[in-house]
């Protein structure tokens, strides 16, 4: 069979081509280089994925739009994350995340420190529906006072991407939450209902493990003039009460209204922005230049004006450029129909449930790895193993959690994704010259990678895996029975 007539699907071999040679190119800029920038092995896979698109007919034209395409699609989360740098820079200013870490190192202890911090983020992140603004808000409070207990940085950022990505995932007002059902054609509150048997074993897992590390970090005697001299510079910087936290509270409270997350989130900027300057003394530029090239100070503390002195758009950039080069790689493999091989494949071969839906979730996983984005990785699969799931006779809810476990999950956990990318910048995790030691947070954010691990389990012992009703079987099968 010719190239030509296989035009959206090319043969498995030439499918993988651009997928494999383009994670080398990562594995070399990242591990032997030692140089976390992932974006031009990205770029370069657009180009190679390009080249498979050619050979099997596609034209310039359609590769092209297939890009843009996923691109475009992305435009609500990097309309997040320009916010979000506008929020941190802001709420900084007001004194909001001042507030915040100033309290939570005398109300928290060191050793419940990590277990209160990922229960903290997944109820907030339950509320907002979105992990990105958790992270980059309560998240950034959280690392300061993890900061001030002397906890390694990773281990912070492990509890705090575990909580609220965890929160996101059960969240109906969350975008991939409401994804998952729409692209299998299930119920939003029954999907709900179905992945709370691996999301909650899941979160009490990490809850333990959080609980128990806490309590053997380090010496287990907290430094408590590093505390105080956090609190200190804290004091001697910002003028702080309770009420500064009232940025956090209304976009909170918005968020269970229903409003949507960019005007709520807009509406923090706008209120922090008038504590900044009526409360901190601010002027009307210094919250221009905050917002875009975020906030600066000295406090005199190292560590505090490392924790203090970020935020803005400009800080977000280099997120941006590789969620858009990443998307472009997603988009261009979908369309020269890569992707669809590979799945095609997977389908093909294999037959029991337990294997569907093992494939089904590292499908999801593989394409949040190689595509880069969330959105595609629960939408591809979810396309293509829906009648897959039917011809077997089970529910497509066993689909939809399998792509929310391989997706929206998973999507932290691989630094060149969206998600990824998102958490190292918002979080201040530093990762260059070779210094990878902040990535351990991915093995230790328990609570995103153990889920996927018992949905396999429940899936190979028949556990918590619904079968189709009649209403979901094919009308074909319908009309058989």
């Amino acid at each position: 069979m010719s190239l030509q007539q296989t035009e959206a699907h090319p043969p498995i071999g030439l499918a993988l081509i651009p997928i494999v040679l383009t994670l080398a190119l990562l594995g070399v800029q990242i591990f032997h280089f030692g140089d976390f920038t992932p974006h031009i092995p990205l770029a370069i896979g657009i180009a190679l994925t390009t080249l498979v698109g050619l050979m099997t007919g596609l034209k310039w034209e359609e590769i092209e739009k297939g890009a843009f395409h996923v691109i475009a699609v992305s435009f609500p989360a990097v309309s997040v994350l320009l916010l979000v740098g506008m929020i941190v820079g802001t709420w900084i200013a007001a004194g909001t995340v001042p507030t915040l870490i100033y309290y939570g190192l005398a109300l928290l202890s060191p050793e419940m420190f990590l277990a209160a911090g990922m229960v903290l983020c997944s109820i907030v992140s339950l509320a907002l529906g979105t992990s990105w603004g958790t992270v980059g808000t309560v998240g950034l409070a959280l690392m300061g006072i993890g900061e001030g207990f002397g906890i390694p940085t990773y281990w912070t950022a492990a509890a705090v991407v575990s909580g609220a990505f965890f929160g996101d995932k059960i969240s109906p007002l969350s975008d991939t939450t409401n994804l998952a059902p729409a692209v299998t054609d299930t119920k939003l509150f029954d999907h709900i209902r179905n992945m709370l048997p691996t999301t909650i074993p899941a979160m009490l897992i990490a809850l333990v493990i959080y609980f128990i590390v806490g309590f053997n970090l380090g010496d287990g005697v907290p430094s408590f003039e590093r505390i105080e001299a956090f609190r200190a510079a804290l004091e001697s910087s910002f003028d702080l009460s309770p009420w500064l936290m009232l940025p956090a509270l209304l976009v909170v409270v918005l968020a269970v209204m229903k409003m949507p997350a960019i005007p709520s989130l807009f509406i923090g900027v706008v209120l922090a922005s008038l504590m900044a300057i009526f409360v901190q003394g601010a002027s009307i530029h210094d919250i221009f230049t905050y917002a875009n090239y975020g906030y600066k100070v000295e406090t005199g503390v190292v560590a505090m004006d490392k924790l203090m002195n970020r935020g803005g758009i400009q800080s977000m950039m280099w997120t941006i450029s590789l969620i858009l080069i990443a998307l472009g790689f997603g988009g261009a493999l979908e369309r020269t129909g890569c992707l669809a091989s590979i799945i095609s494949v997977l389908t093909k071969r294999v037959k029991s449930f337990a294997g569907v839906q093992t494939s089904a979730i590292l499908t999801s996983v593989a394409t949040n790895t190689v595509a880069g984005d969330p959105y595609l990785s629960i939408a591809l699969p979810g396309r293509m193993f829906r009648t897959v799931y039917d011809r077997i006779g089970y529910s497509r809810l066993n689909l939809a959690r399998a792509t929310e476990e391989g997706g929206t999950i998973i999507s932290p956990l691989i630094p060149w994704n969206a998600g990824g990318a998102f958490v190292i910048t918002a979080l201040g995790l530093s990762i260059g010259d070779g210094n990878l030691e902040n990535l351990l947070y991915i093995p230790l954010a328990f609570a995103c990678w153990l889920a996927p691990v018992i949905g396999i389990f429940y899936a190979w012992v028949g556990w918590f895996s619904p079968k189709a009703e009649e209403a979901e079987a094919p009308s074909g099968e319908a009309a058989d029975a």
